[in-house]
């Protein structure tokens, strides 16, 4: 294994050059992934879908949601399939450094010291024009930066910033990335570190993180503080938005009022977040989709539903949590119905 300051030396070596070979999307820009897109996260921006509404706001047509940058170059399924063969063959084979790039050579350097545990940290996406349906684009990855060791809760690691140019057609710059990941030694964590101190008397549990309250979303928080639901509906259209924000996207009014929601509605989606760990939260932590009766959907904590037991479509209702004299918020809980007769099938 590498001495620190050898391995240093050594990984930077590696900043500057081109991360692999750069690649391009198997398709083109176009409507139809577009509209699966806005469908499956309820972005129903009229610019997405509606040429003529695009063109009133000075696009040349419809155009595609910014957030979808990364979907116009994903390789698929099988392609990814193929790709872990190939992987595994070149292992058979001890592939060389020269057959490998420098990415995975500095992968291979970081797992050798010991750091083979892996976790996404951030992204930060910059964007040069919209893309319109026709781009077809590639994308080139650079390696920006490595960090020398640092301690973090999750392990002591390194960070590994990777710069990504996506390009159309053309060759012309579309949009930038700056991806980080870290690479850390599993078991050297914070959790680690309290087992260790195990006889010592625990610290206060923190209080639970403060929203950022801006004059469009403050209503909804001071809502919460009186156990009221409230959502934003247009005064002009009544559509309702959630999260809040200054204008509407069906008719681009900027008149609204609060409409208190009856809490009733379906898990439409969720996830059970592990790492990295807040003390102020319980792990592991479902967190929620939540389709409103009355036609939005919000993101929430749960009560009362484990990993095991969540299930997409279950009904919920909203309770209020009084986490500290500052901060209440919505927490969901079974349906009355739904727990019944989740009992009942367990019986």
């Amino acid at each position: 294994m590498s001495e620190p300051h050898t391995l240093d030396a050594l990984l930077q070596t590696f900043v500057g050059q081109a991360s692999g070979p750069a690649t391009r999307g198997s398709q083109p820009v176009n409507e139809p992934m577009i509209e699966h897109w806005v469908e499956a996260m309820g972005d129903f921006n009229p610019v997405y879908v509606d040429d003529d509404a695009a063109k009133d706001a000075g696009f040349p047509g419809v155009i595609a949601p910014p957030t979808m940058l990364q979907a116009w170059i994903m390789r698929g399924l099988r392609v990814s399939l193929d790709a872990d063969a190939d992987a595994d063959a070149d292992a058979d084979q001890e592939a060389t450094e020269a057959t490998e790039s420098p990415n995975d050579q500095v992968m291979a350097l970081l797992n050798e010291a010991g750091y083979t545990s892996v976790v996404a940290t951030n992204c930060d996406q910059h964007y040069e024009r919209p893309l319109v349906p026709g781009d077809h684009l590639s994308v080139g990855s650079v390696i920006e930066s490595i960090s020398g060791e640092k301690q973090t809760g999750l392990g002591t690691g390194r960070f590994l910033t990777n710069r990504l140019e996506y390009r159309d057609q053309h060759g012309d710059l579309v949009a930038t990335m700056l991806f980080r990941i870290l690479k850390f030694k599993p078991g050297t964590g914070a959790a680690a570190k309290g087992a260790e101190g195990a006889t010592e008397q625990p610290a206060p549990r923190p209080l639970r993180p403060r929203p950022a309250l801006t004059q469009d979303n403050s209503f909804f928080f001071e809502g919460a503080k009186q156990h009221k639901l409230l959502i934003q509906r247009c005064s002009v259209c009544g559509t309702l938005r959630h999260p809040p924000r200054p204008s509407c996207a069906a008719c681009r009014s900027f008149e609204w009022e609060p409409l208190e929601a009856s809490g009733r509605g379906t898990i439409f989606s969720f996830v059970v977040n592990h790492y990295p760990q807040v003390p102020a939260f319980d792990y592991p932590l479902v967190v929620a989709l939540v389709e409103l009766e009355e036609g939005t959907r919000l993101i929430a904590n749960v009560s009362g539903i484990s990993p095991e037991t969540a299930r997409i479509g279950m009904d919920v209702e909203a309770g209020f949590e009084d986490f500290d004299e500052g901060l209440s918020l919505p927490v969901f809980h079974p349906a009355t119905a739904t727990a019944t007769a989740d009992e009942t099938r367990t019986n």
